[in-house]
């Protein structure tokens, strides 16, 4: 058998309800693997390894709970978990501990997850970074802001792990670190109990290193019922999917090889489905801009009471964003939610003729150096309009890195983004 800590969570949960695998043996697998590499990656904020034991023999006892059942997870460091802390990334709630756990760690716990640890998180799901490396060159950032859930999944310490997404904090860590993440369509899993910092933006979601396993987290955190993520209950029908290619308006800043690489792989996709180059719509040229002051006047709403009793324990760059949203001008706000509301009216001009867009999700590989986690620009139009987008691993950049793209449906048709993502990813994996 593979190693039990490289198997997807639908392979482990399958072995388990088998009687092949037990979960306590799949958990001290994961163990081994965070104590054996995680003092250079730097994933884990909290641990508690005789508390993940003692609930993996728990599952070991009982009848399944559902598709999770034994099953290791990561939770990013802003959701609540009411028997390990919570700290958000900041000293302000260093060892606090939630007394309930969140709505989706709820969900988690009753499909039959071992909940193994809490992730690492930038500052508030913000832009100061934590201490995590990329574990494919530790002299790189792993993105932010979900940094530890996707140096974790890429590292095999566990299978899948949640993380949320303001700009683009699930699919930039994921394009950076190689694996599959989904950002499903705004308002698609339940955020109580996660740390909010925009009311219009923030969407929570999870990292993996297999579609399949993005598809049955998502239905056991499902909102709108299992049926919204299942991979066979999409619009392809069994076809492959017919693909729009979108520079978007931020093509330009791309890194010049890594546009080339993309346009190449483009092509070669061309040769095996249905792709179109298609021009985004008229406005979408200023999405990027509108999510940016969108974000900034929110996050002093969010972050108000701690603005107000620590501003000593923000970091510089926090506060500086605090108030510069604090000093933009209430009409600012609003014209860019009607740049939002009339862009998202223009979504359907994109999937008229395709089932789904590819677009670039990164400006390039991992940028050296770990003191910022990226630029979430070509991230920032997509979490805007509200679009289920998953982040495809496979295509290598110039350093051998990974390269990511994105796949992005319309909203509500997740099943189909995830779809298309497991039929492009081994079509992707290895081409530079």
């Amino acid at each position: 058998m593979t190693d039990p800590h490289r198997l997807s969570a639908a392979q482990a949960a399958s072995l388990i309800s088998a009687g092949r695998l037990t979960s306590e043996e799949l958990v001290r697998s994961c163990l081994d693997r965070i104590g054996e590499r995680d003092g250079a990656v730097g994933a884990w904020e909290f641990l508690d390894p005789d508390l993940a034991l003692r609930a993996a023999r728990q599952r070991d006892g009982e009848r399944p709970r559902g598709p999770l059942h034994g099953v290791p997870i990561g939770i990013k460091d802003i959701v609540d978990t009411a028997d390990l802390p919570t700290a958000c990334g900041s000293p302000i709630y260093a060892g606090r501990r939630p007394a309930d756990d969140a709505a989706c760690v709820r969900r988690l716990r009753d499909a039959g997850a071992v909940i193994i640890g809490k992730t690492v998180t930038t500052e508030f799901a913000l832009f100061r970074p934590g201490r995590t490396v990329n574990p494919h060159d530790p002299a790189r950032t792993p993105g932010g802001s979900s940094s530890g859930t996707a140096a974790a999944v890429a590292d095999y310490h566990v299978p899948v792990a949640l993380g949320s997404q303001t700009a683009g904090s699930i699919v930039r860590p994921a394009s950076f670190c190689g694996v599959f993440g989904l950002k499903p369509t705004y308002g698609s899993f339940e955020l109580s109990g996660v740390k909010m910092i925009s009311s219009s933006l923030d969407t929570l979601g999870h990292l993996a290193r297999a579609a399949e396993d993005l598809a049955v987290v998502a239905q056991v955190l499902s909102a709108r019922g299992p049926a919204g993520f299942d991979l066979g209950a999409t619009s392809l029908n069994g076809r492959t999917p017919r693909i729009g290619f979108v520079r978007m308006p931020e093509w330009g800043r791309i890194d010049p090889d890594a546009r080339d690489r993309i346009e190449r792989a483009v092509d070669r996709l061309a040769s095996q489905t249905f792709v179109d180059e298609i021009a985004a719509p008229a406005g979408f040229e200023n999405l990027a801009e509108a999510q940016i002051t969108i974000m900034e006047c929110e996050a002093p709403r969010g972050l108000e009471e701690e603005w107000r009793r620590h501003p000593d324990q923000l970091s510089e760059g926090l506060r500086a964003l605090l108030e510069r949203g604090n000093a933009r001008p209430p009409e600012t706000y609003r014209d860019a939610q009607r740049v939002a509301g009339e862009c998202r009216g223009r979504i359907g001009e994109l999937f008229r003729d395709v089932d789904v867009v590819l677009a670039p999700s990164v400006l390039g590989e991992a940028p050296a150096g770990l003191d910022t986690t990226g630029d979430p620009l070509l991230c920032r139009a997509w979490t805007l309009l509200g679009t289920p987008a998953v982040a495809v691993p496979g295509l290598l950049g110039a350093d051998g890195l990974p390269l990511g793209v994105q796949v992005v449906a319309p909203p509500g048709e997740d099943a189909t983004a995830l779809a298309a993502a497991r039929w492009l990813a081994p079509r992707l994996a290895g081409e530079g």
